[in-house]
């Protein structure tokens, strides 16, 4: 099988942290859609402080259902998404990873945090070149994210330490994929801002 080129495309000038659904909901192990993972949280809790210090821009998204007829087919795929709902304990945040009021939370539906949602303009606002992503799940909605990153022609980083999966099998080996195709993959040590 033949290998593909793959080059590391790095940070650029006007970088910003997307930390995908660090809320209660999926870091929770008695959470029908958690899992334990007390290293990953701390390892977010580190690099959201190291954003701040650099007072660089620092994105949260939740997934939020306000009613029945949003995203209808992914909630029938994965029942336990019902759970989502505004105001609930589920989509709020860990007191230490708790947006500040200048910190935009995105509220979104699907996986991607680009997908309906206006992040891609918040972005664009504040001339941001490159998206570290942070957060759950790797097979999931970091990797919709990251890829989405990319197809806004953001360079994108996922930091390896920070992100996680119900399965081990399958954060591995989208990792493996994400560096191959679609972003660099580092560990937040190497994250120079």
């Amino acid at each position: 099988m033949s290998q593909l080129d793959s080059y590391s495309t790095g940070i650029g000038n006007y970088p910003a942290l997307v930390v995908v659904d660090m809320c209660k909901a999926f870091v929770d192990p008695l959470s029908p859609l958690g899992f334990e993972c007390p290293e990953l949280i701390d390892a977010n809790i580190k690099l959201v402080e190291k954003f701040r210090l650099k007072e660089l821009p620092i994105f949260f998204t939740t997934t939020i259902y306000r009613n029945e007829f949003e995203a209808t087919i992914f909630r029938k795929k994965i029942p336990a998404l019902n759970i989502l709902k505004p105001n609930s304990d589920e989509v709020s945040f860990l007191q230490e990873l708790q947006p500040s009021s200048t910190e935009k939370v995105i509220e979104k539906k699907f996986a991607s945090a680009f997908f309906q949602t206006n992040l891609c303009d918040l972005l664009k606002l504040q001339n941001i070149d490159s998206l570290i992503i942070s957060g759950v799940t790797t097979s999931g909605c970091v990797r919709a994210t990251a890829l989405d990153s990319l197809q806004h022609n953001f360079l994108t980083t996922v930091v390896e330490d920070c992100v996680g999966d119900r399965n081990n099998d399958a954060h591995q080996s989208n990792l493996v994929d994400l560096k191959v195709k679609y972003a660099d993959v580092l560990h937040s040590d190497k994250i120079q801002l």
